[in-house]
Parts: structure tokens; C-alpha cells; sequence
């Protein structure tokens, strides 16, 4: 029997205050849990390892209260201090045949993958979720390459066990389109972060993503 936690990854808003209207991450994700999103990702690039700390710290709290999971990005130090429910490294961080005998059993390890040779390598080094992409063009993330299209993604979806979330370029009109090609969730950060309307564009995806699965 597995001990991982349970997660959700069908709307996954991730932080980004650059582009947060002056919003704080506690308001942008309060809205956005409002709205629906089932997992909350703290990416914050620019702030110092106690900055991030203390950040995190925070989030972690208003997350438990409502019972949404919380990943942290990058950092297995910092999800580890807090007690995050989970750690998302990318292609620059800890390795994750590396991070996964250092985790706790029941800690959520997602990882990003771009094709089906990384997500099966990944998948066999421990991965509880992959995040496939970028599926379509964007310019919220520098370096993503080129989009991997549906087409990749559900290449991938078919070769894997594990849940996938697709991520870049996924506005609310595209977002069934996503899980109609395989994947368990649809992660945004512009799309969401950056809405005058926070709650309301979540409540967007949230329901494409709903009405994608209603139709499978």
C-alpha cells in the first residue's frame, strides 16, 4: 500500500508575484482556491533562502486550512523545513533519482519532463507526478523550448503510470483539450496570477477541466 499522500492536480495555479498585479501570494492564492484550484505551487525566484522560508511558512498554513496540497518549487530544503505536502524540481535542481531516498515516503515528488525518454527515466527515479511541457507557447517560463503540442503530451500520458499536468501556454478555452489528451490536471500561472479576476478565472479551468472529464 502506497504511502503517498492524496493529491489533486486538476487546477494547479503556481506563484509568480512579477506578475501578480502587487497582489500578495496570500490573496492570489486565497482567490484562487476560492475559485477552485486543487494544488498550489510557491515558485518565487528572486527572494533569499529565508525570504522563501518564511513565505512558505505562511502559505503552508493557509493551504492546510483549506485543505489544498502545497508544492514547493526548486527547494526539497525548504518544502522539507515546512512540511510542504510536496517538492517540484526542474531540469537545474536536485536530481530526482537523488531527492527521492532523502524524502519522507509519503511526500509528493513532481518532476518536469519535455518528452517520453524523461518521463519514463523519471518515473523509474521516483516521480509521484510529471510536469509535461510547455504544451503550447508562452512567455511566462524562459527556456521551455519548443512546445511540445497535444500531441506530445499525449505521447507521453499513454507511456507513463504516474499522473501528468500539462503547463504553459493553457488558457481556460484550451484546458479540456489538455485532459482530453491525457493529463490529470492543467497548470497556469499567468492565466490566473495575472487576471483581474482572480477567483473567477480559476473558476474557469476549473470547470473546462470538469467538463473535459464529464465528456471522456
Amino acid at each position: 500500500m502506497s504511502l503517498l499522500k492524496p493529491f489533486d492536480l486538476s487546477v494547479y495555479v503556481i506563484t509568480d508575484t512579477r506578475l501578480s498585479r502587487g497582489r500578495t501570494n496570500q490573496e492570489v492564492i486565497l482567490k484562487a482556491i476560492a475559485g477552485g484550484a486543487t494544488c498550489i505551487q510557491l515558485r518565487e525566484k528572486d527572494l533569499s533562502t529565508r525570504e522563501y522560508f518564511h513565505m512558505a511558512l505562511a502559505l503552508r498554513e493557509l493551504t492546510l486550512q483549506h485543505g489544498v496540497t502545497f508544492i514547493i518549487n526548486d527547494r526539497l530544503d525548504v518544502a522539507l523545513a515546512v512540511e510542504a505536502d510536496g517538492v517540484h524540481l526542474g531540469e537545474d535542481d536536485l536530481p530526482a533519482a537523488a531527492a527521492r531516498p532523502i524524502m519522507p515516503p509519503e511526500m509528493i515528488l513532481g518532476v518536469t519532463a519535455r518528452n517520453v525518454q524523461q518521463a519514463l527515466q523519471f518515473q523509474e527515479a521516483g516521480a509521484s507526478y510529471l510536469g509535461v511541457g510547455s504544451v503550447f507557447s508562452t512567455e511566462t517560463k524562459g527556456n521551455t523550448g519548443k512546445p511540445i503540442g497535444l500531441q506530445g503530451l499525449a505521447d507521453i500520458a499513454r507511456r507513463v503510470k504516474i499522473p501528468i499536468v500539462g503547463i504553459g501556454g493553457i488558457t481556460a478555452q484550451r484546458a479540456g483539450e489538455v485532459i482530453t489528451a491525457g493529463a490529470s490536471g492543467v497548470a497556469v500561472v499567468s492565466a490566473v496570477v495575472s487576471a483581474p479576476d482572480l477567483t473567477g478565472a480559476t473558476r474557469e479551468f476549473a470547470h473546462a477541466v470538469s467538463k473535459a472529464r464529464s465528456q471522456a
